[in-house]
């Protein structure tokens, strides 16, 4: 339409001109006009083939033709479709969580356990307090002394924790009473009134403050702080301050770690050596360690890489007497097959602080009248492997072998009627730590069994060889200590769990100063290896209510841990455990 109108226009001016210019001329001739229409292309319709190609092909085989028919028949049908109903999905009540758990048991030999704990969180969870009190005790005796052989543990802790975005701090109180009895004396060396006349009782007392402290995004990474102060009824005294801040910098693609400690020990002993005839009076001891430990963290792939080294200097301020020590931290672990074989070892040393703390809690029949000094843990390597052999079953072997300077090992005081000390602890009823130069080759081995959810099991096992500078035995060492652990949840209410553990022989060095000529004569005695078995089975009633029996040298063996103080026998022990919102 626009395109006619476009030519209707066009002829209508070419014919205004022409008028115009035959007004001007009279003849201006005859002119023909021819209009052309634009060309406008088409596209025929496609078609398809009607006939397809022949094949002579003598392989093409003639298809057969197959007439198909369906027989229809009737069938009677009661099935009728019940309604579609969606199944529900039975739903697991959460636990209910009790801030509260108190447990009290009693058993033979008048023993007696009782178990408080209580925990509180403020302003949603950023602050916790704590409280806990754990007290066992036993006032049973035993025939093979004559003596009292009742004890008491009683511990009082209280702690407090907040955290922040950025960081968390805490801070713990402790306070303890031990009550032990020096009862292991050989009775057929003392008259019946030197017996009754001896005070055999000793007690142990422990405060103690420590405090800790995290950050995130800091060179500062944490910090622990110790405070301790442990005396006994012999007025011995000791003092502990271990401060222990650790520093995190980030070079490249590795990370520097630096680990510093001030580590002080000091305190006094109101009597003298019992090696001596007469008491001479008070055993003072004081030192400081001040060290640094700057080690390199290298990760590559399957490779993990500690590179260290602990620098120390020991400081004996009692003797005016300071050494410097540079020892090995150096660590590694390789996982060869994924978690299924993991290889790793290193090689370690440490100037180790002794304190009359450490000793008690590993033998508590030691005399108030020891030496302290610290130990030259010269090096120890160490090669292993570790991984799971199946889904369920772990392993870990390792072997090792370390040099010890001044390394503490316990003997027996020897007997000595001579001194008259107030505490009935020279009667060869005590121990002195003797310190020798030990060389130790040790191999450890373990399989650890989760059988299912609720079973597990675990076997381990050491063995020891030591080379002592002095060509003695290792004293109360043994060469060979194992243990089997159990723990089964045998139904929603009920459980129980296991454990037996082996101690080999021990050799200890028994002696006794002759009152005639206070010359010492010695004895050396080998300590029988022994089994201990111990269960436990309980019943609980629901979330909150729970009995429990306890059963403890199951088979009734009144072994020697130490030489001369034997053990209870068998014991056993029922209590009851409720939780509660305190």
């Amino acid at each position: 339409m626009q395109k006619r109108t476009y030519y209707i226009f066009s002829l209508v001016v070419l014919s205004l001109c022409g008028v115009g210019i035959a007004q001007e001329k009279d003849n201006i001739g005859t002119e023909t006009v021819t209009v052309v229409k634009p060309y406008s292309p088409t596209v025929s319709d496609a078609f398809k083939i009607k006939s397809s190609p022949s094949l002579n092909d003598s392989i093409v085989l003639q298809k057969k033709k197959i007439n198909y028919s369906i027989f229809s028949v009737p069938v009677a049908s009661t099935f009728t479709p019940a309604k579609g109903k969606a199944s529900g999905v039975e739903k697991t009540p959460p636990p209910t969580l009790y801030n509260s758990y108190a447990s009290v048991g009693l058993g033979n030999y008048n023993n007696a356990l009782v178990d408080f704990y209580t925990s509180r969180e403020f302003n949603r969870g950023e602050d916790l307090l704590d409280f806990g009190l754990t007290h066992n005790s036993s006032r049973g005796d035993l025939d093979s002394t004559p003596l009292d052989t009742e004890f008491y543990d009683t511990k009082l802790n209280a702690s407090y924790a907040k955290k922040d975005r950025y960081m968390d701090w805490g801070a713990d109180i402790g306070l303890q009473h031990q009550l032990y009895n020096w009862y292991g004396i050989q009775s057929e060396f003392f008259t019946e009134d030197e017996i009754n006349a001896m005070d055999e009782q000793q007690n142990y007392f422990n405060a103690e403050v420590k405090a800790h402290f995290n950050m995130e995004d800091s060179y500062f990474k944490s910090g622990n702080v110790l405070l301790r102060r442990f005396w006994d009824a012999t007025e011995s005294a000791e003092n502990r301050a271990v401060i222990n801040p650790i520093f995190e910098l980030p070079i490249t693609q590795e990370l520097l770690t630096i680990g510093a400690k001030v580590d002080y020990v000091g305190g006094s002993f109101e009597n003298g050596s019992i090696t001596e005839t007469t008491n001479e009076g008070e055993i003072n001891y004081s030192h400081l360690q001040a060290g640094v430990t700057p080690s390199l963290l290298v990760l590559r792939d399957d490779l993990t890489l500690n590179l260290g080294a602990n620098i120390v200097y020991g400081l004996d301020m009692e003797n005016s007497e300071n050494n410097f020590y540079i020892y090995p931290a150096v660590t590694a672990s390789y996982r060869v097959l994924d978690e299924n074989v993991i290889a790793y070892g290193g090689i370690e040393g440490e100037l180790a602080q002794n304190s009359y703390h450490d000793f008690v809690n590993e033998n508590p029949f030691v005399s108030p009248t020891l030496d302290i000094t610290p130990t030259d843990r010269q090096y120890e390597g160490y090669l292993g492997l570790k991984g799971q052999l199946t889904s369920n079953v772990g392993y870990n072997i390792k072997g090792s072998y370390m040099a010890e300077n001044r390394k503490p090992l316990f003997i027996h005081n020897p007997i000595n009627t001579l001194r008259d000390d107030e505490k009935s602890y020279t009667f060869g009823n005590s121990f002195q730590v003797f310190y020798d130069d030990v060389k130790t080759l040790g191999v450890f081995g373990e399989i650890n069994v989760d059988v299912n959810r609720n079973f597990s099991l675990g076997v381990n096992a050491e063995f020891y060889d030591y080379d002592t500078e002095t060509d003695n035995p290792a004293w109360n060492l043994p060469s060979i200590k194992g243990s089997v652990f159990m723990d089964y949840q045998i139904s929603e209410q009920w459980y129980m769990g296991a454990n037996l553990f082996y101690v080999g022989e021990r050799e200890d060095l028994l002696s006794q100063i002759d009152p005639l000529n206070s010359q010492l004569q010695f004895d050396q005695v080998t300590l029988d290896g022994f089994f201990d078995a111990n269960a436990h089975v309980g019943y609980r009633f629901n979330d909150q209510l729970s009995i429990f029996v306890k059963a403890s040298n199951i088979a009734n063996n009144n072994y020697q841990r130490w030489a001369n103080f034997r053990v209870q026998g068998f014991q056993a022990l029922a209590g009851v455990s409720y939780k509660f919102d305190f």
